[in-house]
């Protein structure tokens, strides 16, 4: 077990629908982290920012941008996450990958696709809940509107860390930092939310606002808004340890089932 885990955020801007040109960004952002990582997180479809074009941008999970995770993750010796098109069996997937250095994958289907700009059209809904298992800790991922519906993301399962992908646009981004520290605070967890900047191919702007919070609901970040940034976490277990036994909260939680 590791009593710490270290976590960078790559909040960046997106080329639209261009995976060669967003791999190469981001080949050098990471290529730039000068310790030792982790994690990396990258934001929501940072291969072509927030498209509704799935069929012109999917990869299937033997494309370009899952080999490219993989050589990341192996030369950095750090695991590689961050949301994907990706089609299969005749669906396309908001697909959350995380990738480890020894090529293991584990992914995540997007279950709230959202609505306001027709991505429940285009995309389907994942349906399973994930829990990543990694150097001793227990992860959960989610991408974007997923923040908005905290019954999915209740810690029943006793994990470590919440982590968010995302494409958040400005004009809500008040509601991102809330809910974030508010999902922090629920489950008693650290909770990470990485979110793009810059302006997208259908005029949505985005003003990042990544961060991380303890399990107070602390921010443990500085990222400035609008601005590129690469940004180095400590996630310590026993700040979660202390903590849930001191308080209890999570033992007072209540029971419920997700259909």
């Amino acid at each position: 077990m590791q009593n710490e885990l270290k976590i960078a955020l790559i909040q960046s801007d997106l080329t639209w629908e261009s995976p060669t040109k967003n791999r190469q960004n981001f080949t050098k952002k990471i290529e730039g982290i000068s310790e030792a990582i982790d994690i990396i997180m990258l934001p929501e479809m940072f291969t072509t920012g927030f498209t509704m074009n799935a069929k012109f941008v999917a990869e299937t999970m033997g494309g370009n941008t899952v080999l490219w995770m993989k050589e990341m993750a192996l030369k950095a010796n750090a695991a590689i996450v961050g949301s994907v098109v990706i089609s299969e069996k005749n669906n396309f997937y908001n697909r959350l990958l995380f990738i480890e250095p020894s090529g293991h994958v584990t992914f995540y289907d997007k279950r709230h696709t959202f609505t306001l700009v027709g991505e429940d059209k285009v995309y389907s809904s994942g349906k399973e809940k994930v829990i990543v298992h990694y150097k001793g800790w227990k992860i959960r991922p989610l991408i974007c509107y997923d923040l908005r519906f905290p019954v999915w993301s209740r810690n029943t399962e006793d994990y470590d860390v919440l982590l968010y992908v995302a494409n958040w646009p400005e004009p809500r981004v008040s509601a991102w930092d809330a809910l974030l520290k508010a999902r922090a605070i629920e489950n008693m967890c650290y909770c990470v939310g990485v979110n793009r900047v810059g302006v997208d191919g259908v005029n949505s702007k985005y003003s990042g606002h990544s961060g991380v919070y303890d399990v107070l609901g602390n921010l443990m970040t500085g990222f400035e808004p609008n601005e590129e940034d690469v940004q180095v976490v400590n996630l310590e277990k026993r700040h979660i340890e202390a903590y849930r036994n001191k308080l209890k909260f999570l033992d007072d939680r209540d029971t419920f089932n997700i259909n």
